[in-house]
């Protein structure tokens, strides 16, 4: 039976679960760590960051190193939360053709189930590399606070991801 991975999305930091046997167990990312910057940075050349290696060039290239895009996911360019956020980080916030909030990076404007999915991708990759074998299936974590909007873009970070998500929990 394929394995189901449990994916903690958080704002800062992500992590990725797997049960054996009747205990859960977070699984290590290829740096070692149980836990993985939820940040996806965009090199000069069009390298794909995310994670510690994202982490670690956010110095240097401050606006085109996304973190913290969970804020943004499923909330409307004019969110009082959106606008708040507009001042507070160093990329730039951008209304997308839907009217939501997106994030631009080297030029190209991505919405945050987009980002999100880059980092699922990252955690689901980390549990296969583990397993050893594909994962297909998971359960995400939002927060309690999340709105039928957010769950939903959520999910579809998920799919973008290669995903079935089965449940967003809280």
């Amino acid at each position: 039976m394929a394995k189901v991975i449990g994916i903690d999305l958080g704002t800062t930091n992500s992590c990725v679960s797997v049960m054996d046997g009747k205990d859960s167990k977070v699984i290590e990312n290829s740096e070692g760590a149980r836990t993985t910057p939820s940040m996806v940075a965009f090199t000069d050349d069009g390298e794909r960051l995310v994670g510690q290696p994202a982490k670690r060039q956010a110095v240097t290239n401050p606006t085109n190193t996304l973190f913290a895009v969970k804020r943004l996911i499923g909330r409307r360019y004019e969110d009082p939360t959106v606008e708040k956020d507009k001042g507070l980080v160093p990329f730039h916030i951008v209304k997308g053709d839907n009217g939501d909030a997106w994030v631009e990076a080297q030029g190209k404007a991505y919405s945050p189930a987009q980002i999100s999915a880059m980092i699922l991708q990252k955690m689901k990759e980390t549990a296969e590399a583990y397993l050893g074998e594909k994962v297909d299936k998971a359960v995400i974590t939002v927060p309690a606070y999340f709105n039928d909007a957010q769950r939903q873009a959520t999910k579809d970070a998920g799919r973008i991801a290669g995903l079935e998500v089965l449940r967003i929990i809280n």
